[in-house]
């Protein structure tokens, strides 16, 4: 009866997860680093403290602090609101967009299992590590730079750890991913009804990689955790569509496909626990997203006279780091209570700036309570997060399946309210 009520349990999270997948691809930015309620209340600085099964994600070799058949699940809700100004020498100078959706959720579900009497713990995640979702109106100013683009991105990441010492464990494990990528730009600076003028691309593609991870508690009171993961390189197989009226050119659609390599990540943290009612973290979480050079979309077949056989997407973004830090303080009912900090820094250059990602450094503040029982524990935080203002001037447009002479100048400003609600059961 209890195993059956496992499974239960297991598919009813499964189907919720993946009822809400499909809204993943609209979170801002390219990378989602708060998949744990309780992670996240802390400033996601979490990888040297990782007790729940969350670790899979936050460093996998954590789990072996659990016992029994775990199961933590959650969503993150989020409300965010990119904006951009165009610069005093602009037509539409003065005047501030904001783009069309500004809502987005993204799942996860981790499960993780001791076997008895052994120091060997066995995991599963399914969450998404990556996610974008961005639509401006058409007057911008930059129309044929870039328009709208959407990432789907789910992985699916089976973990094994092992405690070898009392103080030290390891783990690490697959990753499975699935992607799916839409981008779309004007082919003409200005939209005029009924004359509709654009470039898409649509394309999906299946990766694998690894994560790793190390625990080390070299005394009572303190912990050190690092956790790594790998590239995972996709061709993304799908099609271009394009038009543009007036003129020669109606409809087309053309089988296509492009190469994207998603960046490696590594980061290292330090816990330092006073009393048991009491934990600080600080973390350093390192991307390298130079991975995102220039990505070319290869088109079959002959495209009219006026559109890039194969237009490049000149992105040169560079490495950047998240430093984040937190603390909790536990109380003697059950209860406790978080709060963390978070400095994002922008991997995307002035002279590639594309408003399809529209990164900004950023700040986050986070609060959160939970309470972990018997049997049943949960987490709620509230996440605020502000963007510097950031002014790109002399940019070159990173993509352009004709020339236009838009660019991508202006001041980029963000802003975002989110929630994350996690639950736990122990078997």
């Amino acid at each position: 009866m209890m195993y059956r009520n496992k499974i239960r349990i297991i598919a009813l999270l499964l189907g919720l997860l993946f009822v809400a997948a499909d809204k993943a691809a609209f979170a801002n930015g390219m990378r989602l680093v708060s998949q744990d309620g309780f992670a996240s209340a802390r400033g996601e600085a979490f990888a040297a403290t990782a007790d729940n099964p969350s670790a899979i994600y936050y460093n996998p070799a954590g789990i072996t602090q659990l016992e029994g058949t775990q199961i933590r699940s959650g969503i993150y809700a989020l409300y965010f609101d990119p904006t951009f100004t165009p610069p005093d020498t602009a037509g539409n100078a003065g005047k501030t967009y904001h783009i069309k959706k500004k809502t987005a959720a993204a799942p996860e579900l981790f499960i993780t299992h001791t076997v008895d009497d052994t120091p060997v713990t066995f995991g599963v995640g399914i969450y998404a590590p990556y996610g974008a979702g961005l639509e401006w109106p058409d007057d911008t100013g930059f129309r044929t730079v870039g328009t709208k683009s959407e990432l789907t991105y789910l992985r699916f990441n089976p973990v094994i750890a092992l405690k070898i010492l009392p103080g030290l464990s390891i783990g690490g494990g697959l990753m499975a991913d699935y992607g799916k990528i839409n981008l779309e730009q004007g082919t003409r600076p200005l939209f005029q009804p009924p004359n509709v003028n654009f470039f898409h691309f649509t394309g999906e593609g299946l990766s694998a990689g690894y994560n790793l991870g190390l625990l080390w508690q070299p005394r009572e009171k303190i912990s050190i955790g690092a956790t790594f993961r790998s590239t995972t390189a996709f061709t993304m197989d799908g099609y271009t569509e394009f038009q543009q009226t007036p003129g020669v050119i109606t409809y087309q659609r053309h089988n296509a496909e492009a190469d994207f390599k998603f960046p490696l990540t590594a980061v290292i943290g330090l816990s330092y626990r006073p009393t048991p009612k009491w934990n600080f973290e600080i973390d350093a979480d390192y991307t390298d997203w130079s991975s995102f050079g220039t990505i070319i979309i290869y088109q079959e077949g002959t495209v009219p006279n006026g559109i890039k056989q194969n237009p490049p997407f000149t992105l040169d973004w560079r490495p950047s780091w998240i430093y984040s830090g937190g603390a909790t303080r536990f109380f003697d009912n059950q209860w406790h209570v978080s709060v963390g900090y978070l400095f994002n820094q922008s991997s995307v250059p002035d002279a590639n700036y594309s408003p399809l990602i529209a990164d900004v450094d950023r700040h986050f503040v986070t609060f959160g309570v939970g309470r972990k029982g018997r049997k049943l524990d949960f987490d709620v935080t509230y996440q605020f997060g502000l963007g510097k203002a950031h002014t790109v001037a002399g940019s070159v447009p990173s993509s352009a399946a004709q020339i236009q002479g838009q660019t991508a100048d202006g001041t980029y400003d963000f802003v975002s309210h989110a929630v994350l609600m996690t639950v736990g059961i122990r078997f």
